[in-house]
């Protein structure tokens, strides 16, 4: 695959941005100057040594491109995943438990009555 100045500038960005753990989500190529982000397939170019990426009819800096777009498309990508949601929802009720509020857990709920479930 051949690697055109887009890709090259939008890899160096990426390797060397100074916050990692804010880059969640993949720039995946799809072709030359093309990317799937999350959900989003984006078009990105390089102008005066600025990366660029197409939002509507117009372009953002990638800053603020990923300062706009990351958290919704983590938002997208957790309501894909229902088994997140669900352990997410039994870690809540069990810090609740622990915090002296009884509420039962889904898993106890399906389980037959009188039977302790571990959870």
């Amino acid at each position: 695959m051949k690697e055109d100045g887009t890709d090259k500038k939008l890899a160096e960005f990426i390797n060397n941005y100074p916050e990692r753990s804010k880059l969640k989500i993949m720039f995946m190529r799809e072709s030359e100057g093309v990317y799937q982000f999350g959900t989003k397939r984006v078009a990105v170019k390089v102008e005066k040594d600025n990366i660029k990426i197409r939002v509507g009819g117009g372009y953002l800096s990638i800053d603020e491109f990923l300062d706009q777009y990351t958290p919704v498309e983590l938002e997208k990508l957790e309501r894909k995943d229902p088994v997140k949601r669900l352990h997410e929802k039994v870690s809540i009720q069990k810090t609740i438990v622990n915090a002296g509020v009884r509420e039962s857990s889904p898993v106890a709920r399906m389980s037959s009555p009188g039977r302790k479930v571990a959870i």
